[in-house]
């Protein structure tokens, strides 16, 4: 049985959320990576569509961890245009394709986070991940030394997926 604890002093916390995210209208990462002006191979962009991009994820749980990422700075799925999701999740599927050709993995983890709350790191910028997975790819080293092991580097891993796209 599961037991409720009451906890109504988080109510004004929860009712002022809208509040805090109008605050959180920063540039993203991602938005001021497409100003640069730098090249593809120095932002790690693997395909360019023309509403949608994908981008290596420079701090990867595995090689080959890419993002899905709309050009237009937007927070949640809803605040996409029609075009955008449409070539958004045309794009999704392109990329676990092309990371399934590049890499042979065993499975693969698709998903995102909205949200500072869900585990949204770049909250302000909704981003599709298309992960590798392979049987024991965990070790202990992410246990026990907050590390990953990667057995690439990142711009090895950029060119693998931009031919295989």
């Amino acid at each position: 049985m599961v037991e409720r604890i009451w906890s109504g002093w988080r109510s004004p916390y929860v009712s002022d959320a809208a509040t805090r995210r109008g605050a959180e209208s920063e540039r993203s990462v991602f938005t001021e990576l497409l100003e640069s002006g730098l090249p593809d191979e120095e932002t790690f962009i693997v395909h360019r569509g023309e509403l949608v991009f994908a981008i290596l994820n420079i701090y990867p749980y595995t090689s080959g961890h890419l993002l899905i990422v709309p050009y237009r700075q937007v927070a949640d799925l809803a605040d996409l245009t029609a075009d955008e999701t449409t070539e958004f999740w045309a794009t999704v599927t392109r990329a676990i394709d092309v990371v399934r050709r590049a890499y042979d993995p065993d499975g693969m983890n698709v998903g995102m986070n909205l949200g500072r709350a869900a585990g949204g790191s770049i909250a302000t910028h909704l981003h599709m991940h298309v992960v590798p997975r392979w049987s024991g790819d965990s070790n202990f080293v992410s246990a026990i030394a907050n590390a990953q092991t990667l057995p690439e580097a990142l711009d090895v891993s950029a060119a693998r997926l931009r031919a295989a796209w």
